[in-house]
């Protein structure tokens, strides 16, 4: 185990970038037990207030305050003592690990001081460590730093922005507080799914809303409390200029898969989005690939960013890659071969145009294989359904365009398969990373 000293929120020297050290600040034994918050008597939370005041000495007299306050509310309750072993805890996931999500420090949850109903669902969610790129951006996060992260597809992304959104929400102030912009409608659901499973002990409302569904219930929910909101940038821009999308309060604005929200056609809304928010707001940036555009962005709209790369390599340890020079009239072929000898789980297959998926799909069909397909001119209604029903296991196969690329997280997928080449490297980069 790496026993290299924890730090408190915005305190320490991370991979991507510097933050000034306290010298004062004492490692945690990495062997030392997280520390029960004990119920009943005034010594005991005494002694556990000494405890949090050492492991925070730059406090100040207010957050020392803070610190008291909470100990003495915490002794009340007379369930806090054994609430990690009362939790709902998942089977541990058994797949393999490579060191894009294994080579931390050796920090906890707990180290970053969240609340109890936050760690609650983070744990109940399966997460049992800080991945690398969670390490690095929840600290910085909790500082209110506008952070410029770069990290692997499948290292855990998407928990290193909504963990650190989650608690800096105030659930009993019923105004939108935190936006979170990506650029696909499935990218929406999902992210929107994993905020409420962590935040599934707090009373956050969280709401999705992108295009191809009905405005006038995004409408209507909005007149209901909602403390984040997520999206496709068309949507929540066009519920802004209409006035039912309230931003001014909206102190943290995170945007994953960030190159493809800088790209021409989400950009202009993006620029249009900010305005919105006020001039004072957090913004954090993540993806796995950062073109120019983005430092454009990030000249113009961040405020001093951290800066977090642990790209090292573009493409994940652990992925095999290999390549078949065929003909195009061979391609359905060797794709029968692939299937007859791969032991597949479930594959995702890429085409270049709606009307090969479609063709692909059929012909997958007629060759006796499960497949179902999607592209971004099908009903919404009908694009959602495949999506629950393949992440759910109903099928084995799934063709499509380049919609799916990006963020996508289904666990059973093992075997990704480019029928036709993409148009350029980042494409690749982000349909490779599916298949981890």
């Amino acid at each position: 185990m790496n026993t290299r000293g924890r730090y408190p929120p915005g305190i320490g020297n991370g991979r991507g970038g510097n933050v000034n050290a306290n010298p004062n600040f004492q490692a945690r034994n990495p062997q030392q037990q997280y520390v029960q918050r004990n119920t009943v008597q005034n010594q005991q939370a005494f002694q556990q207030q000494q405890q949090w005041l050492r492991r925070n000495p730059m406090g100040t007299d207010s957050s020392s305050n803070e610190v008291e306050k909470t100990v003495q509310s915490e002794a009340v309750d007379s369930s806090s003592q054994d609430w990690k072993a009362r939790l709902k805890i998942p089977p541990r996931d058994t797949r393999y690990k490579t060191e894009d999500v294994t080579a931390t420090k050796g920090n906890e949850f707990e180290d970053y001081f969240l609340k109890r109903e936050l760690l609650m669902g983070i744990y109940e969610k399966g997460f049992e460590r800080p991945s690398p790129i969670q390490e690095e951006s929840i600290p910085i996060a909790l500082t209110g730093s506008d952070i410029l992260a770069r990290a692997k597809n499948g290292t855990g992304k998407t928990a290193a922005f909504c963990i650190p959104a989650l608690e800096k929400i105030d659930q009993d102030t019923n105004v939108i507080q935190v936006v979170i912009l990506v650029p696909t409608r499935e990218l929406a659901l999902q992210t929107s799914q994993v905020c409420k499973e962590l935040g599934k002990h707090l009373k956050i409302q969280v709401m999705v809303t992108t295009g191809g569904t009905s405005l006038k219930d995004d409408i209507m929910r909005l007149y209901q409390p909602v403390h984040l909101l997520v999206g496709t940038p068309g949507r929540i821009l066009d519920l802004a200029k209409k006035g039912v999308c309230v931003l001014k309060d909206c102190s943290m604005l995170i945007m994953d898969e960030a190159d493809k929200l800088l790209s021409p056609e989400f950009q202009p809304s993006i620029d249009q989005l900010i305005r919105f928010v006020p001039a004072n707001r957090q913004i954090l940036m993540f993806s796995a690939t950062f073109p120019v555009t983005v430092k454009d962005f990030k000249d113009r709209y961040l405020q001093k960013p951290y800066i977090i790369n642990l790209m090292d390599e573009l493409t994940l340890k652990g992925i095999t890659q290999y390549y078949a020079f065929v003909e195009e009239r061979q391609k359905v072929h060797c794709l029968n071969t692939l299937f007859s000898k791969l032991q597949i789980n479930q594959s995702i297959i890429f085409c270049n145009s709606v009307n090969r998926v479609e063709l692909l799909a059929k012909k997958i069909t007629e060759l006796g294989y499960s497949c179902f397909y999607i592209h971004a001119k099908m009903l919404q209604d009908h694009r959602n359904r495949v999506f629950h029903d393949f992440r759910n296991g109903a099928c084995r196969n799934l063709v499509c365009t380049d919609l799916f690329t990006r963020g996508i997280d289904i666990q059973a997928v093992n075997v990704v398969i480019n029928f036709d080449f993409p148009k350029n490297s980042e494409t690749y980069l982000h349909r490779d990373d599916l298949g981890t």
